[in-house]
């Protein structure tokens, strides 16, 4: 997941960087004799590395557009990315959490690298109300 737009930038040149080996690949392909199946092998895994990136960088600029106003998750676990993916979406930079927290922006940075894994409880229910968002769970019994 892209959280912030230096990783949106490297994400952006890894695409390009994709591109060009599989049209490298492509041209090797027609004067390496390599079996069929290694060949075929080889292009759908740069394809599929491909896929994935592209799609980090359409959920990146989906939420950066302000028009999805609900995420939804089917868990308790998916807190931190719902909470990062609400930054984004408010068009907020990693800085501008922390200045709403009175945090350093490293503090911000070091929560999502960790997915909040070291945040406390009230830490949480802090950056939900910076946010400015509304999280319903269900408790299923």
């Amino acid at each position: 997941m892209i959280k912030n737009e230096r990783q949106y930038r490297i994400t952006q040149a890894r695409v390009e960087e994709f591109h060009r080996a599989i049209a490298q690949a492509e041209q090797e392909r027609r004067t390496i004799k390599l079996h069929p199946k290694l060949q075929q092998v080889q292009a759908d895994a740069l394809r599929s590395q491909l896929q994935t990136l592209e799609r980090e960088l359409r959920e990146y600029d989906e939420l950066k557009s302000g028009r999805l106003k609900v995420l939804t998750y089917a868990s308790f676990d998916e807190l931190p990315k719902a909470l990062v993916q609400a930054r984004i979406a408010r068009g907020w930079t990693q800085k501008d959490l922390a200045d709403r927290l009175g945090l350093n922006e490293q503090k911000i940075q070091d929560y999502e690298a960790t997915d909040y894994q070291r945040a406390s409880l009230a830490r949480l229910r802090e950056v939900v109300r910076a946010l400015e968002i509304e999280i319903r769970e269900e408790v299923k019994l």
